[in-house]
């Protein structure tokens, strides 16, 4: 080598591995006091989603005292004189009430509609649940599926016994509950499996269920509830709802049950007791879903004629009803701590966005016909990625495909997205994007 030769220009020896002097830098090699800089630049909204992040961020920013000292500055409020613990009271109501506003408006107002579907049985699947941020689905095949909402990864798996059919389900932290013809059906979340007879001696066949831990309700062809404790695993009580078949219940905090009947009634009875009082839309086709907040004592059910009605059990009043659609409504859901909207689907396939005031369709969507769909592939299977679109009011249903618009038969709200299943093979997420 030419030794005037610059040693910049010189190359390595072969067998030298080459070093970098610096570190990549991340977000976690940052001092608190910087990230407390940082935080104080966002706006409230923003700073709780931060806080929600991964625990040291939760604890910087709460033993910070940046939500409670933003709050104050917007407020415009003095600190001196107010009560630690009625601040924090005061400002969890505030995150919460500023949450449903952005979740409202995602729904009603999205600057986009994406919708991932995925092949998630290979049955139709006609049911779904979803509780912190898992998604349960089945009853078309022989198992039930969990997955997680946010990777569309099948978590776990939960197989039926051959003999019988899935009708309803339901699930919380540690268990699944499912009603199979005439039994009901536990699966721990640690693998271990019970069934038992609904009523043993009767040919009494469940049609829909609901479960608060500890206790079950099984909706019956035969017009009464069958309560269930699921511990001892046995029948507490069997009351009397209707003369004709339950097709859908509800449950309130305090042992309150809500049935929906096939000729249009809806019975308001306890744990304890035969009915309460009966509630009876003007639509006689039948109740198919019932939903009912506890925060406000208000109950919703979805017709076979299309109505939408809201009553106000603590008058036993009908607060309005309106048809919200020219068919059947087959699921009519809300989110927990939302009071200004509610999403309903059913047999036209349109998912409709509802004010919870006065039953007003605020807006409707289907699938984009003109947008091209996207496809990825993950280690479970393939995702595909449509556009959704707002229907316009003037537009005739009937000529848009059944391929964009397939019959709802169950829909689960969540935080700025919807999930729908449609008697097919596949599951549909819907998110709003604002």
């Amino acid at each position: 080598m030419n030794p005037t030769q610059s040693y910049k220009n010189r190359s390595p020896p072969a067998n030298t591995k080459r070093t970098s002097r610096f570190r990549p830098t991340t977000i976690h090699l940052l001092e608190n006091d910087i990230l407390c800089i940082i935080f104080s630049f966002l706006d409230f909204f923003d700073l709780v989603r931060c806080s929600v992040v991964c625990t040291s961020w939760n604890a910087l920013i709460k033993n910070s005292k940046l939500l409670q000292l933003l709050y104050l500055k917007q407020h415009q409020l003095e600190s001196n004189g107010i009560n630690n613990g009625e601040l924090e009271e005061t400002i969890s109501g505030f995150i919460e009430e500023l949450a449903m506003k952005h979740h409202k408006e995602a729904l009603v107002e999205p600057d986009f509609v994406y919708i991932d579907k995925w092949k998630g049985h290979s049955l139709g699947i006609d049911q779904c649940r979803m509780k912190m941020g898992l998604l349960l689905t089945g009853v078309g095949d022989k198992v039930i599926r969990m997955w997680s909402i946010e990777s569309y990864k099948c978590v776990e798996e939960y197989s039926i016994p051959n003999a019988f059919s899935l009708a309803d389900f339901d699930f919380d932290e540690s268990k699944i509950v499912g009603l199979i013809g005439t039994r009901l059906c536990l699966w721990r979340r640690n693998g271990k499996t019970s069934t038992f007879l609904l009523h043993e001696g009767t040919h009494t066949k469940g049609l829909c269920m609901r479960y608060s831990d500890p206790e079950a309700v099984i909706g019956c062809d035969d017009g009464t509830a069958h309560v269930f404790d699921m511990y001892s695993k046995k029948c507490s009580n069997i009351i009397r709802m209707h003369n004709e078949p339950v097709t859908c219940l509800a449950l309130g905090d305090d042992q309150l049950i809500l049935g929906g009947s096939s000729l249009g009634r809806i019975t308001v009875s306890d744990y304890s007791c035969d009915q309460i009082a009966t509630l009876k839309p003007t639509d006689s086709l039948g109740i198919k879903t019932l939903c009912f907040d506890p925060r406000t004592y208000q109950v919703f059910a979805g017709t076979a004629g299309g109505y939408a009605s809201c009553w106000d059990l603590r008058m036993m009043r009908r607060l309005w009803q309106t048809r919200v659609s020219p068919n059947v409504i087959y699921s009519l859901q809300h989110l927990s701590t939302d009071k200004s909207t509610l999403v309903a689907g059913g047999i036209d396939g349109v998912l409709r966005i509802l004010d919870r005031n006065n039953g007003d369709v605020l807006t409707s969507y289907i699938i984009d016909q003109d947008a091209a769909s996207s496809s990825s592939g993950y280690a479970h299977g393939a995702i595909e990625r449509r556009i959704g679109v707002k229907l316009l009011s003037e537009t005739d249903i009937d000529q848009i495909p059944r391929s964009f618009r397939p019959s709802i038969t169950c829909l689960a709200v969540g935080m700025k997205k919807v999930v729908t299943t449609h008697n097919s093979n596949y599951i549909r997420v819907w998110k709003f994007k604002k």
